[in-house]
Parts: C-alpha cells; sequence; structure tokens
C-alpha cells in the first residue's frame, strides 16, 4: 500500500462538487426521466442485446470446454449439461430495458429529493470517466456502505448520459417480488454468495463477465469489499472478480482495462441503528417487497447530505507492469482454465488494497465524524463550549494529516476570496514541485490575512535536512499544512456546525443547557432488563462508532506509531511507518534532531487523542483472549465463538468490570479471531461437517499481557514513547540511537 505514484494525499488538490439535486428541484423530473439519453460508447459499438449476449456465453469455446469435460466426468450427455448452463445464464443474466431504467430515474429523483439536501459529485471526475469509458472497457468499483450506493451509482451515469453500469448483485435481491425483475432491468445481474466448487456455474459467471468486458456491452459494476460494512470500515477486498475482469487483459484479449474507484460518503447513513443490531447479534432483516414498503417511513427523516467521488481511472497495463508475466498465459489455449499463480494472487491481492485505498482517501469526512470521535472518547460527556474547542482542533490536525473534509462554507466575503486564491497558490506551487517558491511566496501574502485560525510554522529552506525520505518532504508538508489551514480557516464558525450536528445526528446524543453526551444513561423504563439497558446503550455506542470509523483510515498509521514504531519488516509497513513519521512530525507531535525521535512537549494532546482512538480495539482484543483463556473446553466450535464470547463481554459489563461497549460488536470479535489465527494462538481443525477451534492458552495469556501494558500506555501517553515500543517490538527499534523522551 506504499506506492507513492498511487497515494499521495496530502500532496494532490481534491476536485470541486456539484449538487445534482440543486437541477432536480427547479425542473420536472417527469422531464428528467423522459430526456434524450444517448451514452457515448466503448470505440462507437453498438451495445449487442440481452438475449444475444447469452448466446455469445453458452457458444463460447471455454463453456463449451467444461461442458463437455463435466459430460465426460459424469457420464452424462453434453446436451444435458448445456441444458443446466442455459438455466443458470437465464437465473442470473440481467435484461436491462431504458423504458425501466426511466421509471426509477423518476422515482429515485422523487426519493433523493426527500432524503438528502444534497448529492455533491466531483464533475472533473465524470469527464474522466467519459473518456475512459470511449478508449478501454471500464470497471466501477464503489465503496460499499449502503443499499443506496448501487441505486446512486445509476442515476448519476444516467443523469449524466453515460453508460449504464451492469452490476453484480446477490441472489437476495431475487426473492423480491417485482422489485427483483425492475433491478434485472435496469442492468443488475444475480451471482450467487459461493460457488464451492461448482466448475459450471463458475464457467458460466466468469465467460458471461468477460463477453461484456471484451465486447465493451456496458461498464462493469461490483463492489470490491463483497457486501456492505456495517462499521463504516473498509472490509478485506475480495479478488475473484477481480481476477475475472482482468484475466482478459492477461490473455491478450484486451490491450488494457479502466478500473474507476469511487468513493460514496454519507452525512446519515440509512441503516445505521440496523447495522448496529446486527453486530449485536440480531439477524439481518430478509430482503423483501414487504420489508421495502415498510421502510418508506425514512422518506419522512433527515439524511443530510451525500458525496460521490469518481477517482482517476487506473490503468490495469499500468499496474501489471513489471509484475505479471503474460507469456504464461500463452501455454495454453485461452479457453482452457487456469489457475491463478502466485505471484498474480499476490499481484491481485496488492492491487485491490491499493484500490480500497483510494476510495479511502477520498471519503468525504463531515463535521459528525469529528463530534462523534470526540463524544466517544468522553463517555462522561462534555461541556458544549469544549466541545466545540476541540472539534475546531481536531479539524485542523484532521487537515494537516491529509483528511478529505467537508467544513460548511461561510460567506463569500473579499476575506473568504482571498482564502481560496492562497489555496489555489499553494496547490500550483505543489504541482510544479516549487516548495520553496510557495513558501516566500505565500508567507508574503499571508500577512495580508487576518483571520488565519491557527499559527503555523514555517521551515526555513536552507536549514539542515534529517534524512531519507522524511527531508525531502518536510517542504511540501509545510505547503500542504498552509493550504490546508487556508482552505479551513473559511467556513461557519465551530460552535454554529456543532450544533447543526447535532439537528441531522439528535437521536443519538442526550443534550442538556451547555452539556453534551452520547444517550446512554440510565434508561427510565421499569419494565428494561439489565441486559436490555446495555444492549440500548450499545446501540448507541455502535451507531456513534461507525462514524468515528470513517477517520480511522486518517490517523491509523500515525496511532500505530504512537504505540509501536516498527514491528514488520515488509517494505509496505516500512512505507506505513515513513508515511506515519512524516505526519507525526508535520503536526508538531515529534521531532527529529540527528538520528533521534524526541516527543515534543506541544505534542501531548495529539499523542493522547492518537492513543485514545486504538483503545477500544485494544479493550476488545483484550475480552476476547479473556474469554478464550477462560474456557475449560479446549475445543469450541468456530460457529459458537461469536455468540459465547458476546454472552461473556455481557457479564463483564453487568458486573461493571468493562465500560467499553464496542466490545460487544461481532465485527471486533470476528477481526480479533482472525489475528489470534495468523499469529497461531488459535487453530482451526475440521471435525466431520463442523470447524473446531483450538485454542494455545499459554500464547493467548501473552498476547492478553501485551495488550493489558498496551491499555497502560494509551491511559497514560507520557510513557508510551519508549516503553511501550520495547515492549511490542521486542526491544527492536527502528532507529540509530536510543528514542528520549520529554516527560
Amino acid at each position: 500500500m506504499g506506492s507513492k505514484g498511487l497515494y499521495s494525499p496530502l500532496l494532490k488538490k481534491r476536485d470541486d462538487f456539484e449538487d445534482i439535486l440543486e437541477e432536480r428541484r427547479r425542473s420536472s423530473d417527469l422531464r428528467y426521466a423522459l430526456k434524450c439519453y444517448t451514452p457515448s460508447v466503448y470505440k462507437g459499438l453498438v451495445p449487442c442485446k440481452a438475449s444475444a449476449l447469452k448466446a455469445l456465453v453458452l457458444q463460447s469455446e471455454h463453456v463449451q470446454y467444461v461442458i463437455k469435460q463435466l459430460a465426460a466426468e459424469t457420464g452424462g450427455s453434453a446436451e444435458g449439461v448445456t441444458e443446466l448452463a442455459s438455466g443458470i445464464l437465464e437465473e442470473m443474466a440481467h435484461r436491462l430495458q431504458l423504458s425501466t431504467v426511466r421509471f426509477f430515474a423518476f422515482t429515485l429523483s422523487k426519493a433523493f429529493k426527500r432524503l438528502f439536501r444534497s448529492v455533491s459529485v466531483n464533475e472533473e471526475g465524470i469527464q474522466r470517466l467519459q473518456q475512459a469509458v470511449q478508449e478501454h472497457p471500464v470497471v466501477l468499483l464503489p465503496s460499499h456502505r449502503s443499499y443506496m450506493d448501487f441505486l446512486m451509482m445509476s442515476y448519476l451515469l444516467y443523469t449524466y448520459d453515460l453508460p449504464l453500469p451492469v452490476i453484480a448483485a446477490g441472489m437476495d435481491f431475487m426473492s423480491m417480488k417485482f422489485i427483483g425483475e425492475m433491478l434485472r432491468m435496469s442492468g443488475a445481474f444475480f451471482i450467487r454468495r459461493s460457488f464451492g466448487g461448482d466448475k459450471l456455474y463458475w464457467a458460466v459467471f466468469s465467460e458471461y463477465v468477460k463477453t461484456m468486458l471484451r465486447n465493451g456491452y456496458a461498464p462493469i459494476e461490483f463492489f470490491l469489499e463483497g457486501t456492505r460494512s456495517r462499521t463504516c470500515k473498509s472490509l478485506t477486498p475480495k479478488t475473484g472478480l477481480l481476477n475475472i475482469v482482468m484475466e482478459p487483459f492477461f490473455k491478450g484479449e484486451l490491450f488494457d482495462v479502466n478500473l474507476v474507484p469511487v468513493s460514496i460518503s454519507y452525512e446519515r447513513i440509512l441503516e445505521e441503528s440496523l447495522y448496529a443490531r446486527e453486530l449485536l447479534g440480531i439477524p439481518k432483516p430478509k430482503e423483501s417487497t414487504s420489508g421495502l414498503l415498510k421502510a418508506r417511513r425514512v422518506l419522512t427523516e433527515d439524511f443530510g447530505s451525500m458525496h460521490v467521488y469518481f477517482g482517476h481511472p487506473v490503468s490495469v497495463r499500468s499496474l501489471a507492469q513489471g509484475k505479471i508475466t503474460r507469456s504464461q498465459y500463452n501455454l495454453l489455449p485461452r479457453h482452457i482454465p487456469q489457475k491463478a499463480s502466485p505471484d498474480t494472487h499476490e499481484f491481485l491481492q496488492d492491487a485491490a488494497f491499493r484500490l480500497v485505498r483510494m476510495q479511502e482517501e477520498n471519503m468525504v469526512l463531515k463535521p459528525w465524524v469529528l463530534i462523534a470521535t470526540l463524544l466517544l472518547q468522553n463517555p462522561d460527556g462534555m461541556e458544549l463550549s469544549y466541545l466545540a474547542e476541540q472539534t475546531d482542533w481536531l479539524r485542523h490536525l484532521a487537515l494537516a494529516f491529509g483528511a478529505f473534509l467537508d467544513w460548511p462554507a461561510g460567506t463569500n466575503s473579499p476575506s473568504d476570496q482571498r482564502g481560496h486564491q492562497l489555496t489555489s497558490l499553494c496547490f500550483r506551487f505543489i504541482e510544479e514541485g516549487n516548495h520553496v517558491g510557495c513558501l516566500h511566496e505565500v508567507q508574503q501574502n499571508i500577512r495580508m490575512r487576518k483571520r488565519c485560525l491557527a499559527p503555523i510554522r514555517f521551515r526555513d529552506s536552507h536549514e539542515k535536512p534529517h534524512r531519507s525520505r522524511l527531508a525531502e518532504r518536510n517542504v511540501e508538508c509545510d505547503c500542504v499544512s498552509l493550504a490546508c489551514h487556508t482552505l479551513s480557516a473559511d467556513g461557519e464558525s465551530c460552535p454554529e456546525v456543532v450544533r447543526r450536528s447535532f439537528s441531522l445526528h439528535g437521536h443519538l446524543l442526550s443534550v442538556s443547557p451547555g452539556r453534551v453526551q452520547l444517550s446512554v444513561t440510565q434508561t427510565q423504563e421499569l419494565r428494561e432488563s439489565p441486559e436490555e439497558a446495555v444492549f440500548h446503550k450499545a446501540v448507541v455506542v455502535l451507531s456513534c462508532a461507525s462514524y468515528r470509523n470513517q477517520i480511522l483510515h486518517v490517523f491509523l498509521r500515525s496511532a500505530l506509531i504512537a504505540v509501536a514504531i516498527q514491528s514488520a519488516n515488509s517494505s509496505r509497513t516500512e512505507d506505513d511507518f515513513e508515511e506515519a513519521c512524516y505526519l507525526l512530525i508535520k503536526s508538531g507531535v515529534l521531532q527529529v534532531p540527528e538520528h533521534e525521535i524526541v516527543l515534543s512537549e506541544t505534542g501531548q494532546r495529539t499523542l493522547a487523542f492518537l492513543c485514545a482512538l486504538l483503545e477500544p480495539f485494544l479493550h476488545g482484543y483484550q475480552v476476547v483472549c479473556r474469554f478464550l483463556c477462560e474456557q475449560t473446553n479446549d475445543d469450541l466450535m468456530e460457529k459458537e465463538f461469536v455468540p459465547a464470547v458476546r454472552s461473556f463481554t455481557l457479564k463483564r459489563i453487568l458486573a461493571g468490570h468493562l465500560t467499553c461497549y464496542e466490545a460487544l460488536s461481532s465485527d471486533l470479535q470476528k477481526n480479533a479471531l482472525a489475528a489470534l489465527l495468523r499469529l497461531g494462538a488459535v487453530r482451526k481443525l475440521r471435525v466431520g461437517d463442523e470447524v473446531v477451534l483450538t485454542v494455545n492458552k499459554i500464547a493467548v495469556n501473552s498476547l492478553e499481557d501485551t495488550l493489558g501494558v498496551a491499555q497502560v500506555f494509551c491511559t497514560d501517553p507520557l510513557t508510551l514513547d519508549c516503553a511501550l515500543v520495547l515492549h511490542l517490538t521486542g526491544g527492536k527499534i527502528p532507529i540509530q540511537k536510543p528514542l528520549l523522551s520529554r516527560l
């Protein structure tokens, strides 16, 4: 993930946004739905009909080869296997019809205007997509936080006269009467969640996708994460579909494929409380038409704004250069299935994580994300004035770390205009590589400015450099810091922004005169049991945590540096370490005289905040370790793990031994188990039809002790910089001299 070519969020100027609902509120939705729709297509080709597409798939050499192979293996007839393949394709294939798309365009216009205050899109990204669609086949890769994602994607492409995508959707939607078929006729093709060892299904599915891609039929859209993220954290990407869309390039059937990451951000998530309940063990409601009709009450609620950012197209040819030897695919005829080589598998994993990282970098953060983060770190509540002050501090810190923050704009005063002019000047110098010129030019202009909200320290261009790439980026960081401060200095006052956020998320808050906290105070309902009270509190905390999680990618690397300088030897970790140190030095937390890392006197506030970000996860992992250590049965069924840990955690909360409600989250518990499996502290064994977990209690107990030490240092960050690093890295410190600390 450390590619400098793809990831330089601090050194780029993001595109401007346009609110597409503004036009919709002024004009007729019916006229919009019936507009002349003439999208640009790949190399001017006329897309084939859905029926012709199915015929191409069934007659392809790949599918015919698998049909003959299965017929020989099973002793059946090729005609019988062909009939099965035809049935699979009939169940899977879309039937895109413009009339259905127009119906959705009209209906969704009405719904979106009720749900959202604005839907903002980066028009430069749309222009890039228009160009990419005409040059090479396009694969759209949106982030996935809500069911609204794929509806919004099709709506936007129709709005901008772009080819409508064909969308990989789960079979769950097929059970929705009427709606399932409507989705199919708007471009959805349905696939099973798991194929198992079904060779025929895999052959039909992969050939269907590759045929659409090779023929430039339409942009293909799927979610890299595979499913919606219930926590608003990025999930581990799945590489199956990514391999399928890249394979035509690997085999020389296509010159190139454009992958377009799309970041979709919500100010308030529609499924907010539903996700929290799922994380607490409440089964996900089955998708149904009746359920959709019952959910229409959400149309009366306010979900704030929504941002959709179309990223730069990523060329598969460029990604694969020097990493994939395509000649290996010439050893067999193209239609014969080949298992991905270890090199290809590693490339797919790396590309998938890079694309997810690009999605994260272009996620737009709203002020509520900052407020939720602070409230979670202060469970006893905060004075309103102090919350506003802390939010303003965190705003500047997030911008300095490269966050994509949408702060409400102020009035268009001359001061505001000068601020935007200075910001543009900063980014122009950065793009030209003239960092010293940026500093000298802008220092002269900044004195004219009276509204700079935070002092900016400029480093002398003749100052002796430290070492490595950190030194090269120090001047860059001053330029970017100035740009961020200048941009953020113009806007509504922080107290006003905080109050506005309360109006949208008031259901999660308890506000008394001059004080605010999360709604986790003891309920007054006499019939509510202690377990139900904990459940209701946990729903609020997990709902709020889903917003906090949206900013984790901004601070995570630096937070890890705050608890351990370096614990792995991979090149990717080295890049992450360098980036994190750069951010900590840039924000004044660390100083680097010669070859020593020194905690600055003014960095305690930032250090305490970064440590507090990790504290809930440390608590949750420690609870899982304690549960495994106290298990009397050494073998635990995997399917029983999450319910058992949840019950154990609930008992500790009720007994007053634990106050971290996030430890009840099934997502955290599953992540902890995955970490223990990677470390070898827990092993999986298959016993009959069941999977059993075998626990190495000595190893788990040692890890629990380590996590306990980490929590101590998170509570008291003054001792964190040296002792915890030594503890977590086994005494290995990646610098030449001892770590220093000013306590």
